[in-house]
């Protein structure tokens, strides 16, 4: 049995992110305070128990020493319709780099331009998701690269398969930033990745928590951005934590995305002030206003339940 009481909410997000409603999050206190449990629904139990460690550590392990105080952070633009790019952009607060959800260049070039009328200075993250083949990859960060020269940061899996990496490196005169081809592998050699890209993305939860983090960090010794998966300002006061010990901090991270968020746990929500945020840690106050339908509670027990008992102990 899970041995602390968890807190299951459900938070409204903005247009549907990752094709989701609702972002459920179950919460938990432990002796070095709140901590949060948050892989997705469709997420296995061989997956989801990287989370649940990593929640745990961060529940029951002080956070490791930090070397900088404020976290710079980027914005984070689903790929959304032109018309919504200036209302998303203004929870982000002082950004001037800007990650973007893209499929391709003809569909999403326009929202790259509608930022740029915004941020007149912007720098761009592309991230795919891993969605194109070489061919694409090639034909569509070359029209990037032409209608936006000098503002793309680096574009983040834009191939799912490492040897696709390797060629596009080749190719197109761009940075690599890796995310699925980490998290995705995370008992395969990961030093292989200084072949094919020039930026890590570490993500607290998925990465199984701070030590399993900085062990990464050290391995594939790449410069980092620490990223989020759409958590909660608990789960983010986690990342801002990671991204407070990272030595090689590469720049602005991916860790203000409670503004995706129409809700969080919080009536102090960690959100971007000035293109930064400073860490702390957070106290859920709102679990009451934002309770999960009882048999939402009962279906997150078991499974922290089963988790616990059948993959970590």
């Amino acid at each position: 049995m899970f041995p602390f009481q968890i807190n299951v909410v459900s938070l409204p997000v903005k247009h549907n992110f990752r094709h989701i409603k609702v972002r459920e999050i179950a919460l938990f206190e432990g002796p070095q305070g709140w901590s949060e449990f948050a892989p997705f629904t469709e997420y296995n139990h061989k997956e989801s128990a990287t989370w649940l460690k990593a929640a745990l550590e961060a529940a029951i392990t002080p956070a490791p020493k930090q070397i900088r105080g404020d976290i710079s952070v980027n914005a984070t633009l689903p790929n959304v319709k032109v018309d919504q790019v200036g209302k998303l952009l203004a929870g982000f607060n002082g950004c001037t780099t800007v990650k973007v959800k893209v499929n391709d260049f003809v569909h999403d070039h326009l929202l790259l331009q509608e930022v740029s009328r915004h941020i007149p200075r912007v720098k761009f993250r592309l991230d795919v998701n891993g969605g194109w083949s070489l061919e694409e990859a090639i034909a569509n960060l070359r029209n990037y690269l032409q209608e936006f020269p000098g503002q793309i940061d680096y574009v983040e899996q834009p191939c799912s398969d490492i040897a696709d990496l390797k060629l596009l490196r080749q190719s197109v005169n761009i940075q690599i930033a890796v995310d699925e081809s980490i998290r995705k592998f995370l008992g395969s050699d990961l030093t292989k990745l200084r072949e094919v890209a020039d930026v890590a993305i570490i993500k607290w939860a998925p990465s199984g928590g701070f030590s399993a983090s900085l062990e990464l960090i050290e391995k594939i010794q790449l410069p980092v951005v620490v990223s989020s998966a759409l958590d909660s300002s608990v789960g983010i006061s986690h990342g801002l934590s990671l991204a407070a010990a990272v030595p090689n901090l590469y720049g602005a991270c991916g860790l203000a995305t409670t503004a995706l968020l129409d809700a969080d746990v919080t009536s102090k929500p960690l959100v971007a002030e000035n293109g930064s945020i400073k860490n702390r840690k957070v106290i859920p106050d709102l679990l009451e206003q934002f309770k999960a339908a009882p048999t939402r509670q009962e279906w997150w027990q078991n499974r922290v339940n089963e988790i616990y008992e059948q993959v970590l102990i």
